[in-house]
């Protein structure tokens, strides 16, 4: 049984439904320029109008210090509108009386959409009161906002508390996705994992070997790796002060049986600039001038064989410096083979994290994936292994209405 409610859950009939979603997307010039966020909210949409809920849309938008013009989100209203096909109204605030009357004067299947709930400190602080302001406008909440899960904030959190709270189909498909592929995954499991650094992801790092067969590392934090187990990385990117930790990374996964593969080879320049002269050469024969800005030829003959073995995929950062050709090679490679796998259906994968959904769409195979998160910051913290307190609140609130029932 699943530990949370969702909309399959919900009897919406006439009820007014207050809806968090994550509606802060990239804008140049009061123009949505990266609707996906957007388009991954019309499913739940459909579903409360289908069930004759009155929607009320929560969001925050940038990091506003009190109200700000240039982060309201009416231009986003007008881009949700335009994807759902139908009206969006826009309210200016989103606690006190314009919101009151604009609720009170709803149809069942309409949809509002509320001002920014940043532009009130007290949104990020958890505030209880402001929580029961805005809770006061609804009979039932539901969180479709994954990618804030991991924020413990008034509208994230503290509402959940107040009122039924339920998953939308956008939250149900990431929790689904990820417990999937970590939880209760098919084995053997692969991480793939690179980006620049180990520092920012030592939890990931240590988590993931306790409970993967393979951990595959790329990027800048291959080169850490290999410089701890003594090998030349001339003056590519390196965290040599990380070296401890990384071999205790490298202890604890031979602990848990995990093994890890490093690269064997590296496409290498003097310079890092697009289009430069490059080498493939073996990573022991790195010289001093040298920079590993991809892996090389025999890494990626190597990785496609790992992945090959795989029944689970998870993927976090790419292979190399990939905004810069030829630097993508690798990371497309590996991508394309990832695809093709899932696409024939001998693994299931999962992916997430700004640079790898951009490495991903730029090798064309974002939506050849079983599963790309756009959470971010929550989607690393589920690797990490840590309790989300969005996610915890609605098993929370779940067990206490099933206990109730």
């Amino acid at each position: 049984m699943k530990n949370f409610l969702t909309l399959d859950d919900l009897p919406a009939k006439s009820k007014t439904v207050l809806l968090r979603a994550d509606l802060n997307v990239p804008m140049q010039e009061g123009k949505v320029t990266d609707a996906t966020r957007l388009e991954r909210l019309v499913p739940t949409l459909q579903e409360l109008q289908k069930k004759g809920s009155r929607t009320v849309i929560l969001s925050h938008f940038g990091r506003p210090k009190g109200r700000d013009a240039a982060m309201s989100l009416a231009p986003v209203g007008r881009k949700l509108a335009e994807l759902l096909g139908r009206p969006v109204s826009f309210v200016e605030d989103c606690i006190g009386d314009a919101p009151k009357a604009a609720i009170a004067k709803m149809q069942d299947g309409d949809v509002i959409l509320l001002e920014n709930v940043r532009f009130y400190a007290e949104e990020e602080k958890d505030d209880a009161g402001f929580a029961q302001k805005i809770a006061s406008l609804g009979d039932i909440y539901v969180n479709d906002a994954f990618s804030c899960a991991h924020r413990a904030h008034a509208t994230t959190h503290g509402i959940a508390k107040l009122l039924p709270a339920y998953a939308g189909k956008l939250m149900e498909a990431e929790l689904n996705a990820l417990n999937r592929a970590l939880e209760t995954p098919q084995r053997p499991v692969v991480a793939i994992v690179g980006g620049a650094k180990i520092s920012t992801k030592i939890d990931l790092l240590n988590n993931l070997v306790t409970k993967i067969d393979v951990l595959a590392l790329g990027g800048g934090m291959a080169n850490t790796f290999l410089a701890a187990l003594g090998q030349p990385v001339g003056k590519s990117l390196c965290e040599r002060d990380m070296k401890e930790q990384a071999l205790k990374i490298m202890q604890t996964a031979r602990n848990h049986n995990c093994k890890i593969v490093l690269p064997v080879d590296a496409v290498v320049s003097s310079e890092f600039k697009p289009n430069p002269p490059v080498q493939n050469i073996a990573v022991e024969n790195i010289h001093d001038n040298q920079m590993m800005l991809d892996i090389g030829k025999d890494t990626v003959a190597l990785l496609v064989n790992v992945v090959s073995s795989a029944k689970t995929v998870l993927w976090n950062g790419p292979m190399g410096a990939f905004e810069t050709p030829p630097f993508h090679q690798g990371t497309a490679a590996l991508a394309q083979t990832v695809a093709d796998l899932t696409q024939q259906k001998k693994l299931v994968s999962v992916a997430g994290g700004g640079d790898t959904v951009s490495a991903l769409a730029q090798a064309g195979v974002e939506d050849k994936m079983t599963y790309v998160s756009t959470a971010g910051g929550a989607f690393l913290e589920w690797l990490e292994g840590k309790t989300l307190p969005g996610v915890l609140v609605l098993q929370e609130r779940a067990a206490a209405l099933r206990k109730a029932g």
